[in-house]
């Protein structure tokens, strides 16, 4: 952004720093002057300036005289622009505000006889010729030239119609689906019901704080003139311009929360402007204002502040006398903050409507710190009393990490936010997604309920570069709830695509697949110490597996009981949406209900001197009976010297029945301190039968 110093000190008359100085300080109170630029004797300089999108009460020359006369404590000369008395009208313009919620406040002043052709050199103190100039700002019609000067001057967007193509009067509303409007790039635009404009009786006339129409624009032949100053909604204006690929001077302002109380004097500098060349106004100023937009932005309720709060967090200074109570008064004051004494050192501070971004006490002692100036402070230590705490959930979430590391896979960092389709597909509490307030994009408009849309853009994002074998792992926060009250959560989102690595030279690559997730995350889970562990699957029919998942291909994870979360092959849906040829393996787990079992501590065990014994039984089961069960059956059993115990051999066999399998299991005895005896060992093989014959299977004949 360029600001002209000449500009500047038309409104700081007692402004004696030289530019370079100037640029210093303003660039120390946040206000970052990035260049500065000698134009002339008598046309002092010019700063390429960048603004943070929080301050665009900066984002005008006044706004920066503002922080000037803050800095250096001088009187601010005020915007003041003189009209004359309107002639009487019949009727004043009708002007209505449909769109409650997002216009609140709309402005018009009606002028006749006006001469569009040429600006007037000099008007009201103000050169615009000799600014503009220095601006390489081109000069195009007087209507043009007002609108830019006054967003120039002070920020605030204006639009100029000609009057006598308006027919009826002013509404501002939603448009119709199907509606279409001609904007002043002569681009012929199909509106959706989503977005805000302004309309005559007849038709719409311009995307309300983006761009005004071609039907309604300002031409040589204009000689009556309608001047509009307004606020927008901010998530509006900025998802109509994204919506219609328009990015504009007016859009850029209103999309970061312009000044509600800014429209009046707005309108007043363009009437000027356009009354210097003739003409004359007609009727009554119109001001339509909604009271609950003005009730959240121009009159919010005061902010208690205590000197001693300010003095507490800010500290020590470098000057003896500190930060005192006229400190206070006169920063807070300059920056257009009204303060209302409450007992000796607190105030009551009535906030200006042209700073949206402060809001709480802690605002308040930042403009403070700034104004008065962070290298004004002491260089200080915190106090510390204490040693460094880890986390009460440090141990288990290092536990996490080092098991998905040592199974191949690397860690990620994703977005904390994600798009609201990708948000209603993933949220584990469907219709508790929180929005955001002033959102970057439509991609990024929430904040994230899971971590599985990040996890999804970075697999894709590798595969779609030619990186085969993918194996990730994001261990973050995901939230939920409303705006009014967010709760943050734990999670942990894992993917995986293309094959495995080469154990040995003896074995060749396969493709990764459901049972090696399955094994990652029976890893993970062998972190905590829990009385049961198991997975399942719920028909699709009953549409309890998430709709990121395949239903077929997908289990939940159950610890103790609890669901803890879900992994699977991603849905063919929504590989297909990410252009994904590969098979991808993703899952998620609440790391908040796994943080609340214990992490099982390692524990070594003495090696066994003593011969250990196998035994093998060749076993038959029905086609229903899953491992697990086998599995458990003999965990039950509780044997100490019974040591391992796992499938040997899978295999069908047509002597068989059409719905059975033979699986030979495979046990290991085995004592710490002694041989073990054959009558022993006879009877647990007895116990083992017994018990895999409780779970459905038969020895084989």
């Amino acid at each position: 952004m360029k600001i002209l110093t000449k500009w500047l000190q038309a409104y700081l008359p007692g402004l004696l720093v030289d530019d370079t100085q100037l640029a210093e300080d303003l660039t120390l109170r946040g206000i970052a002057v990035e260049g500065v630029y000698d134009l002339g004797a008598g046309n002092g300089s010019l700063y390429e300036m960048d603004i943070t999108t929080n301050r665009v009460d900066a984002m005008n020359h006044y706004g920066v005289a503002r922080e000037a006369a803050a800095i250096y404590g001088l009187t601010l000369q005020p915007l003041v622009f003189e009209l004359p008395k309107g002639q009487p009208s019949a009727k004043d313009f009708d002007v209505k505000i449909e769109a409650e919620d997002v216009c609140g406040r709309f402005t018009a002043r009606v002028l006749r006889g006006i001469d569009v052709s040429e600006t007037k050199d000099w008007f009201a103190g103000a050169e615009v010729a000799t600014y503009f100039g220095l601006l390489e700002q081109k000069k195009i019609s007087s209507a043009v030239d007002a609108t830019n000067f006054a967003w120039l001057l002070m920020g605030q967007p204006t639009h100029a119609f000609d009057l006598d193509k308006i027919e009826g009067g002013i509404v501002v509303r939603r448009a119709r689906k199907g509606e279409k409007l001609k904007t002043l790039d002569g681009v012929e635009r199909m509106l959706e019901a989503e977005d805000l404009i302004v309309a005559d009786h007849v038709k719409p006339l311009g995307l309300a704080g983006v761009m005004g129409g071609w039907d309604t624009m300002i031409t040589p032949e204009t000689k009556n003139v309608l001047v509009e100053a307004a606020w927008f909604d901010p998530i509006a204006v900025r998802r109509m311009a994204r919506r219609h690929g328009l990015h504009t001077d007016a859009s850029h302002r209103f999309e970061r929360g312009a000044d509600f109380n800014a429209g009046p004097v707005a309108s007043a500098i363009v009437t000027s402007i356009l009354l210097a060349s003739g003409g004359h106004i007609e009727g009554e100023f119109v001001d339509v204002r909604v009271a609950a937009i003005e009730e959240k932005t121009a009159q919010r309720k005061p902010i208690a502040l205590a000197l001693s709060e300010v003095q507490r967090i800010l500290g020590t200074t470098l000057d003896k006398e500190g930060i005192t109570a006229k400190t206070v008064e006169k920063v807070l004051s300059a920056l257009g903050c009204k303060l209302a004494p409450q007992q000796d050192t607190a105030w009551q501070v009535t906030l200006p409507s042209w700073r949206l971004d402060i809001a709480r006490e802690i605002d308040l002692i930042e403009e403070v710190a700034r104004v008065y100036g962070y290298n004004r402070f002491a260089n200080t230590l915190p106090a510390f009393g204490e040693g460094v705490k880890a986390l009460p959930w440090a141990a288990a979430e290092a536990a996490v990490h080092e098991t998905l590391r040592g199974a191949g896979f690397h860690e990620a960092i994703g977005s904390t936010f994600c798009s609201a389709a990708d948000a209603a597909l993933t949220a584990p509490q469907p219709g508790l997604v929180v929005p955001l307030g002033n959102p970057l994009s439509e991609e990024a408009g929430v904040l994230r309920p899971s971590l599985v849309p990040g996890m999804l853009s970075m697999i894709a994002g590798n595969l779609h570069r030619d990186v085969s074998d993918v194996r990730l792992f994001e261990l973050g926060t995901v939230f939920s709830g409303t705006t009014e009250k967010v709760e943050e959560r734990p999670a942990l989102a894992f993917g995986a695509a293309g094959a495995l690595p080469e154990q040995s030279a003896l074995h060749t690559p396969r493709a990764i697949d459901f049972h090696d997730i399955k094994g990652v995350v029976e890893q993970v889970l062998s972190r905590f110490e829990m009385d049961s562990v198991y997975f399942d699957r719920f028909p699709a029919e009953t549409a309890l597996t998430p709709a990121w998942l395949h239903p077929y291909r997908s289990a939940r994870i159950a610890a103790d009981g609890v669901t803890v979360g879900w992994f699977g092959q991603l849905h063919p849906k929504e590989a297909a949406a990410r252009k994904l040829k590969d098979t991808v393996l993703v899952g998620e787990i609440y790391l908040d209900r796994l943080y609340r079992l214990p992490v099982r501590k390692p524990a070594a065990r003495e090696v066994s001197r003593f011969q250990p014994v196998r035994r093998d039984f060749s076993l038959v089961l029905d086609q229903s009976v899953v491992w697990e069960k086998i599995d458990a059956a003999i965990s039950s059993l509780a044997i100490p010297e019974l040591v391992e115990w796992r499938p040997r051999e899978l295999f069908r066999d047509p002597k068989l029945g059409a719905n059975e399998y033979a699986l030979l299991l495979g046990v290991t005895f085995q004592a710490g301190d002694r041989t073990l005896r054959d009558e022993e060992l006879q009877e647990w093989q007895t116990k083992v039968v017994q018990a895999v014959g409780k779970a459905g299977a038969r020895l084989r004949s």
